[in-house]
């Protein structure tokens, strides 16, 4: 009983390692692996105790890089952590994580791409529609959708 808990702990070491994981995911893995009952709560314990399982660091990561590689605004990725059931406290974590001008910059820079690419669009109406929607199905948030709306018809 204990090689079998030893040997899974050392796949589930490996499978912690290799990128940031958030407990259902390790949960989930335990099961697929036949890990049950108490012996799952160890393994998880003992994950947690040696620090390769932390879902503050799973939120940030998950939210910096999302944001980073995919361009999700925070509405988006607040769903996903959700989604994969960690805490309020950690979601927050991660998504203030990312810098605010940074983020504004990403929503400008994406609704000029946007715009740009909708150029055969002759209704500068639906054009716009087209393009919030876009932003709102990215998960930025629609009062910021509206600024970057509004300055850009300032101009």
């Amino acid at each position: 009983m204990v090689t079998v808990l030893a040997a899974t702990l050392a796949n589930i070491k490996h499978y912690c390692a290799y990128q940031e994981r958030c407990h259902s995911e390790v949960r989930h893995k335990l099961l697929e692996l036949g890990c049950y009952g108490e012996e799952l709560e160890e393994a998880i314990g003992i994950l947690i105790e040696e620090n390769f399982l932390n879902e503050e660091r799973f939120a940030i990561a998950f939210a910096g890089g999302k944001f980073r590689m995919q361009s999700w605004g925070k509405v988006k990725i607040r769903q996903h952590l959700k989604q994969k059931q960690v805490s309020e406290y950690c979601i927050n974590k991660g998504l203030n994580s990312i810098d605010d001008k940074v983020y504004h910059d990403k929503l400008a820079a994406l609704f000029e791409q946007k715009m740009q690419s909708l150029n055969r669009e002759r209704n500068q109406w639906r054009k716009r529609q087209k393009v919030a929607a876009y932003l709102l199905q990215k998960g930025y948030e629609s009062d910021l959708v509206q600024q970057v709306w509004n300055s850009d018809e300032s101009v």
